[in-house]
């Protein structure tokens, strides 16, 4: 789903605040700010849709009924690759902005790589299931339409290369930064869990405004953390995640 040009403007304040996140009032996951309040704390109406949008995000995969599209896959490439990053405590979650050639082609469209940050416990559920941690990549197409790659996170081996991010210590306050240089930075195509099916469906972002016509990309394999990773983020962010919203009816696809 195209962005209707009216929107653009939007996307693109909300891209320089990343991770798309609206500037206009604070909002939390706690208390009087939290998500079942978003809609109601920008004076512009601009956050109604977390309240009255049919398309939000995230959802619960049910996995064992998702409609199998033989086609997705293929319509699927991701060419992500070691890039310098500023890694940021944006006071919601830890994030990377990306620089670089890194990007995605999905059903002929291109988008490119802006950041990825991380959620704990996870947002989407698969089947009920919920996890310690999930990652999400943000991709923007030169339409301003987005595109989320999103993989759920489970305890287990060390994450090598996220561990060049965690070795240099995960930023602990808002506003903080570690700039890391290509050499010094992941591969970031080598994070991606390899040889996953996936599931696709259309959606919104998970954070004020909660703009809808976001497409979704979730791997079905989970990446790893190991327990002091997990602990580690944990330890400046946790219960940074929306709750699960209505499917409504909406088509959820696997390849």
């Amino acid at each position: 789903m195209l962005v209707k040009p009216i929107r653009l403007k939007l996307i693109a304040c909300v891209l320089a605040t990343l991770p798309l996140y609206s500037a206009a009032s604070e909002w939390s996951y706690s208390g009087h700010n939290s998500p079942d309040h978003w809609a109601g704390l920008d004076a512009n109406g601009d956050y109604a849709t977390c309240a009255k949008g049919t398309h939000q995000s995230p959802i619960d995969i049910p996995s064992t009924s998702a409609t199998h599209v033989k086609a997705a896959s293929a319509s699927l490439s991701i060419n992500y690759q070691r890039s310098p990053l500023d890694v940021v405590n944006n006071g919601h979650s830890i994030q990377a902005n990306v620089t670089g050639d890194n990007s995605l082609q999905f059903q002929g469209k291109t988008y490119k790589l802006v950041q990825f940050h991380f959620h704990s416990p996870s947002e989407h559920l698969y089947s009920g299931k919920r996890f310690p941690m999930e990652m999400h990549w943000v991709n923007q197409a030169s339409d301003g339409s987005l595109l989320v790659v999103a993989a759920m996170i489970k305890s287990g081996d060390k994450n090598t290369q996220l561990e060049h991010i965690w070795s240099k210590m995960l930023p602990q306050k808002k506003g903080a930064h570690v700039q890391l240089s290509q050499e010094q930075a992941p591969d970031l195509g080598k994070i991606l869990p390899s040889s996953s099916k996936h599931f696709f469906y259309k959606g919104s972002l998970t954070t004020p405004p909660c703009t809808e016509g976001v497409q979704w990309v979730l791997f079905e394999k989970l990446l790893e953390l190991s327990p002091d990773q997990i602990s580690a983020f944990q330890s400046v962010f946790t219960g940074n995640n929306r709750p699960a919203e209505a499917i409504n009816q909406r088509e959820i696809d696997e390849d």
